[in-house]
């Protein structure tokens, strides 16, 4: 009996199995499993292609549909790929599907993982805010007080129908002093306006103006913009030929402004990863980039996919980046905090 109960215990009965030996038996089931490193050959091919196309996005022409536009739109979605594809190779029990995951794990987080941190900071001399109203707003005084409650010191509209533009003024009459409209854009400030006139964007119609805001630290020139709307299409692509000829227009006449103190608000339809607002993007800095805390998606309201409101500003110091809760708009409202 002595002799059974000793062999009993010997062989593991009840006793725990230390952690080495559950390591041991693991490499043994690796070595041992020729297969591991070759199965899994298409998901690895998976995973270096999406390597491939956050690292070598901006060669991905725009000459059929604007491809490498729309890429770059939503550039950060590739990460959805990531846990999908370790899920298959988790699945397939395939080493070499998991080792080929790790490229587009490194590059992402190369690209993107600074986004993920909060990078916004106290202090600051001016609020700005922007918001896409939307010209089918239901709403359009309860949209407005709003955004005014967010305490910006100066409030960009865009997307203003000529119907509407009293019902917004009348809203915000009682935070702001001074206001300018210009075509369907507009500016609400608590200090002094000068020097105001509408930009030339190449589309026939006023969607950006230009003006002086009178700060207590000194004059900033401020410009209110809404680019040409993209759309994706199967036949076409991504149609943005206006927003790309728009967008070089506006960053030509920033690039002409005198003052060295300078904010850009507006809706862009398009974000800081895409080439085609270069000729913006290339001059001045985003505030969510700098001072945000995280991507700051602000469209579409519903489920944001992408950050296309911007406020980029130049001889600036962006303090602090958010978005604001949503209102009757398809868009988020935006709002910075910078220091002259």
């Amino acid at each position: 009996m002595a002799q059974a109960y000793r062999a009993d215990t010997e062989t593991g009965g009840t006793e725990p199995q230390r952690s080495g030996s559950r390591f041991r038996d693991l490499r043994e089931r690796l070595t041992g499993d020729r297969g591991i490193w070759r199965r899994g050959i298409v998901l690895a091919c998976c995973s270096l292609l999406l390597t491939l196309v956050m690292v070598f996005h901006s060669r991905i022409p725009n000459t059929i549909g604007n491809l490498g536009s729309l890429s770059e739109t939503f550039l950060p979605w590739c990460a959805v790929f990531i846990p999908l594809l370790l899920i298959l190779g988790l699945v397939r029990r395939s080493a070499t599907a998991l080792v080929a995951l790790l490229l587009p794990v490194v590059v992402w987080f190369n690209l993107f993982g600074g986004l993920l941190f909060d990078k916004s900071g106290s202090g600051g001399d001016l609020t700005v805010a922007t918001h896409n109203v939307n010209a089918d707003n239901p709403d359009p005084a309860a949209t407005a007080e709003q955004v005014a409650g967010s305490g910006a010191d100066v409030v960009a509209l865009q997307e203003l129908p000529a119907g509407k533009v009293a019902a917004y003024e009348k809203a915000l009459a009682g935070t702001y002093r001074y206001h300018s409209v210009q075509g369907t854009v507009g500016l609400w400030s608590k200090y002094r306006l000068s020097d105001t006139r509408p930009v030339d964007l190449k589309m026939g119609w006023v969607r950006a103006m230009r003006t002086t805001v009178a700060t207590p630290e000194g004059p900033l020139a401020v410009y209110v913009a809404h680019l040409p709307s993209v759309r994706v299409k199967l036949h076409a692509g991504f149609t943005a030929n206006q927003r790309d000829q728009s967008a070089d227009a506006l960053g030509k006449a920033i690039s002409h402004e005198p003052l060295d103190r300078i904010a850009l608000l507006g809706d862009l339809n398009g974000t800081m990863n895409d080439r085609a607002l270069n000729a913006v993007t290339s001059q001045m800095r985003s505030t969510q980039g700098a001072a945000g805390d995280g991507f700051g998606f602000s469209w579409p309201a519903s489920f944001p996919m992408a950050r296309i409101d911007q406020i980029m500003v130049k001889g600036v110091e962006p303090m602090s980046s958010w978005t604001l809760p949503a209102t009757g708009s398809d868009h988020l409202p935006i709002a910075a905090r910078v220091k002259l």
